[in-house]
């Protein structure tokens, strides 16, 4: 068997590995085995998978390095080199993992960008109603920062995904895995005021799809991206904002406000409470400072 075959022999058993035992999204498992292709790519006319040194893998880090100089994607690339020789030892194949002493590239901690209450009431406030289109972009943005849900979410909810008597939304999320997220009074309202005017088109493709283009199609995300960077232009916010900015501004009111972090984890779909804890981010200095100043053995 040759090297090129080897490799592809263990990328297709370590997707299968991916899909049954780990149970990511399709999108995860590209993303782990796309970056072993170009590990297989960098390595094929000299080592098999089980051959490959921790020094191989920092001569590819150091190539790919040259070619991408973003922490960000090579941290991305290194995380699945990582899971992939992971593996490879619960197979038995290696007895040491080459990649288990590779360092990450360091990646400055960035909170996302958030809008104050005031800057949503100024975007809403810059919606013109007269126009055909008012009461739809009104209501998406009701939905987007009152549900805290993402742009691909919101997108693709339908009339049947609305419980207006329970309060709540059926939300799709990522790996198709669906929640129930509460939706305010306020957002119910805007949603009831535009289907006045969905419902009034000259064709609808899509009747069951909430959110319809003026032809009577699915708004696409790009879509939703210019509304919300028009509307916060007309407001005066120079902020670099998105439909994700709506989300995280969901996410801090809430826990700003005292909101049990389970419940807001629950809302957004996040997998790990880790993620939620993003949210939670206070100035590191000042737990040292009340450490010194409050335990008995400081």
């Amino acid at each position: 068997m040759g090297k090129t075959e080897e490799w592809d022999i263990w990328i297709k058993r370590f997707s299968t590995y991916l899909k049954l035992e780990k149970s990511l999204s399709q999108n995860s498992i590209e993303a782990y085995t796309n970056d072993v292709v170009k590990l297989k790519r960098f390595m094929v006319n000299g080592l098999s998978p089980e051959s490959v040194t921790y020094n191989d893998l920092r001569r590819f880090l150091a190539t790919y390095g040259e070619e991408n100089g973003n922490a960000r994607t090579q941290s991305r690339l290194l995380s699945g080199i990582r899971a992939f020789y992971r593996y490879l030892l619960l197979e038995n194949v290696i007895r040491e993992n080459p990649a288990s002493l590779i360092d990450s590239p360091r990646i400055g901690f960035r909170l996302p960008e958030v809008l104050a209450v005031e800057e949503i009431d100024r975007i809403i406030d810059a919606i013109d109603l007269s126009k055909p289109e008012g009461h739809r972009n009104k209501a998406i943005i009701e939905t987007l920062y009152g549900c805290g849900v993402r742009v691909s979410e919101l997108v693709n909810i339908r009339l049947t995904d609305i419980h207006t008597d329970e309060g709540y939304i059926v939300v799709t999320g990522k790996g198709n895995k669906q929640r129930l997220v509460p939706v305010s009074d306020k957002a119910l309202t805007e949603i009831k005021l535009y289907l006045e005017t969905r419902n009034h088109l000259p064709v609808i493709t899509d009747r069951n799809i909430l959110f319809l283009n003026r032809r009577g199609k699915k708004l696409t995300r790009v879509m939703i991206f210019t509304i919300i960077r028009d509307l916060a232009a007309r407001a005066g916010i120079r902020k670099k904002i998105s439909p994700h900015t709506f989300r995280h501004s969901f996410a801090t009111h809430m826990v700003e406000a005292g909101a049990d972090l389970r419940a807001v984890q629950e809302m957004l779909g996040h997998e790990s409470i880790l993620t939620t804890e993003i949210y939670t981010h206070i100035d590191r200095s000042y737990l040292k400072d009340t450490l010194i100043l409050f335990h008995p053995r400081a």
